[in-house]
């Protein structure tokens, strides 16, 4: 079998490339947008009875856009190439189910979505998650649960964990999360993948299900994921800025990820002082941190005090009414049950139930908070530190307290509203993939994706998954 050609296993390596390069090889004429678009889709198919990543294939529509694509010249710098979407973020002419019920079709593209538009890339698929995004395994009762492709009795995260799934098997190169407690990053983690928690108002909401809105703004932001670090860059430049619709979101360009990093000043931990990692995640922490001596000014083992009170935090400040509004959400959806995940953190944010004093507590404990990380910024300019406290987890076990805890390595910086960066730099003994979590201050993405891309490069980033997905080898 050959397209344009190429053999069959010169499309596969091509379906491994980053975006960027799958962008240059349609400019040179060398695929076109609709080869390039079939691929990725047999890809789709091949992979969904195993993975089950995908709620909505956009075959139709994709296609129809290739074929516009090849008939015009090369504009957007992602010109021709396809892109998939989390299925609480609106992609015009589909529905955003949020793993809960099936709403009417969106008349118009998120802002995100119609910004990659602009830049010439096609939506080919909307992506699984939990019910309501609530949980950190991507499993709902209208789709199932998403499988991770380098071990499908294994979670592949959530609440992002059908996007990263998909993007990790080169499914699609690129795509759009979201992350409130960890859902970009863990995910990202747990896949092997590139992915990024911007500062809070970085990039417009505008367009999400459940919508944004109120003072938990302060914690969740959307965010690119792809197994490339260049591509994650990119999309950060094409995505950032204020759309005039959220009034959260910043006026604020992205520039590029930083070049020259060997004027930073690197902290690096391994334990919060709340929940302890495995010795091979502690291990891969500590090798990220000695490949960045020869190249930073400067790495030290230290982490904020006020990490250990990130968990209970984030919990305090979700679950001030006892969980009574995600509750009386889902119940005017008329969805009828509740999955088991979404009632376990319901059951888990009853314990935080206060009043309004309670309440302005919590917000004071807040600010002292984001004043205290803000303070050890002062003597550093990133932290290098877990994703998680182990590996990706067996299917069902998420939500069980001694697992839950170890989510308050990525909490830590909803609280803060920092941005946040994941780059895969090694493996497990069973070849599971390995993450570290690279955190900045405030609008310094440049930061956290120039440490991402170095180690990258040092470490090896993104690899196949090993073995056999539904008979079709991953390289």
């Amino acid at each position: 079998m050959s397209v344009a050609g190429l053999s069959f296993k010169s499309m596969d390596e091509i379906l491994s490339l980053s975006a960027i390069e799958q962008a240059r090889l349609i400019r040179e004429r060398k695929i076109s947008s609709v080869e390039l678009i079939e691929a990725h889709l047999r890809r789709i198919a091949e992979l969904q009875p195993s993975i089950n990543a995908v709620t909505e294939v956009l075959c139709e529509t994709a296609l129809a856009e290739a074929w516009r694509a090849d008939g015009m010249e090369a504009g957007g710098v992602l010109h021709g190439v396809p892109f998939s979407v989390k299925d609480s973020i609106e992609v015009a002419g589909t529905v955003s189910t949020a793993g809960s019920v099936v709403r009417s079709a969106a008349s118009e593209d998120a802002t995100l979505v119609a910004r990659l538009r602009a830049a010439g890339a096609i939506p080919i698929a909307k992506t699984n998650l939990p019910e309501l995004l609530f949980a950190f395994e991507s499993d709902n009762y209208i789709f199932g649960r998403t499988n991770n492709p380098y071990d499908v009795s294994r979670t592949a995260g959530g609440s992002s964990g059908g996007e990263a799934a998909l993007i990790a098997a080169c499914g699609s190169p690129m795509g759009l999360g979201s992350d409130c407690a960890g859902s970009v990053r863990l995910p990202a983690a747990f896949c092997g993948i590139a992915g990024i928690k911007p500062t809070s108002g970085r990039l417009p909401r505008t367009g999400h299900v459940p919508p944004a809105g109120g003072w938990i703004t302060g914690l969740w932001q959307m965010g690119p994921m792809a197994r490339h670090v260049e591509d994650v860059a990119l999309m950060m430049k094409l995505l950032a800025g204020a759309d005039g619709v959220d009034p959260t979101a910043v006026a604020l360009p992205f520039e590029t990820a930083l070049e020259d990093i060997s004027r930073l000043k690197v902290a690096f931990y391994t334990d919060n002082g709340f929940a302890k990692p495995s010795e091979e995640v502690s291990e891969t922490v500590r090798a990220a941190a000695r490949a960045l001596s020869a190249e930073v000014a400067s790495v030290e083992e230290k982490y904020p005090a006020c990490l250990a009170d990130a968990y209970d935090l984030e919990m305090k400040l979700l679950g001030a009414d006892g969980g009574d509004s995600l509750r009386q959400y889902h119940a005017g959806l008329g969805s009828g049950r509740m999955h088991p995940l979404l009632s376990g953190w319901l059951d888990k944010l009853e314990a935080y139930r206060t009043n309004l004093q309670g309440f302005q507590d919590y917000w004071d404990e807040w600010d002292r908070y984001r004043a205290e990380m803000a303070g050890f910024f002062r003597n550093y300019d990133a932290i290098v530190c877990p994703v998680y406290t182990q590996t990706g987890l067996a299917h069902g076990t998420s939500i069980e307290d001694a697992n839950f805890r170890g989510f308050s390595h990525t909490m830590a910086y909803n609280v803060a509203g920092l941005p946040g960066a994941v780059v895969r730099c090694g493996a497990s003994a069973t070849g599971l993939p390995i993450a570290v979590q690279i955190v900045a201050p405030p609008w310094r993405e440049d930061v956290a994706l120039g440490v991402a891309l170095f180690l990258e490069r040092a470490m090896d980033g993104w690899k196949h998954a090993a073995g056999l997905i539904n008979g079709h080898k991953l390289i």
